[in-house]
């Protein structure tokens, strides 16, 4: 049986704030860089990419592609 990682990744969608935010570890957050317009990356402290958001996610999608969304895993 596989044995449950300590931390989780994290999806959370906040209407409120109409952004998307992706949470891919719990390491402390030391850095947040905008790439592109609309796309934050927060990085650790090994320059490691640990958050994405997408703030303004109703201007970014479509409504119909936010209210529906599909999470696959692949397990090797």
């Amino acid at each position: 049986m596989r044995r449950m990682p300590d931390t989780v990744m994290k999806l959370r969608i906040e209407q409120e704030a109409d952004a998307l935010y992706l949470r891919l570890d719990e390491s402390t957050i030391v850095e947040s860089e905008e790439v592109r317009p609309g796309f934050i990356l927060d990085f650790d402290e090994m320059d490691r990419v640990v958050g994405i958001e997408i703030p303004n996610l109703s201007k970014m999608m479509a409504q119909d592609i936010i209210r529906t969304f599909q999470i696959e895993t692949l397990l090797t």
